[in-house]
């Protein structure tokens, strides 16, 4: 049984003396490795710079938004003061028609209407 003990031990200093030649760069610890400090500097910036470019992208996008709804609402206003000034100026042109004028001297004023114009001509 002596032999077979010491066998064992020499298997295990052997596999030891591998295992130790063998060590990857990265210790591990439990189930997560640790990276040097400035590897996680460096994703730590490339995070943060990603992170910055990601919010000012949603925040430009939000504001061209609201900018398009601001002007689809100056464009509604705008058409719906076009249509009342066309309408004010149809009005305007009923006010200003020479029928209308005569209605209003001749059943308002009591004015008459000249049976015989004259029109003279100057020498």
């Amino acid at each position: 049984m002596s032999a077979l003990k010491r066998y064992d031990e020499n298997f295990e200093e052997q596999y030891e003396n591998v295992a130790e030649r063998e060590k990857p760069h990265i210790v591990r610890t439990g189930m997560r490795g640790t990276l040097d400090k400035p590897m996680r500097s460096k994703f730590r910036t490339a995070f943060l710079l990603f992170t910055v470019l990601a919010m000012t992208v949603t925040i430009r996008s939000g504001i061209s938004a609201s900018r398009g709804y601001v002007l689809v609402n100056t464009q509604q206003q705008a058409q719906a003061i076009e249509q009342e000034n066309a309408r004010l100026r149809i009005e305007i042109a009923h006010l200003k028609s020479p029928q209308r004028i005569r209605d209003i001297a001749v059943k308002e004023l009591g004015m008459e209407e000249p049976t015989k114009v004259y029109f003279g001509r100057e020498r």
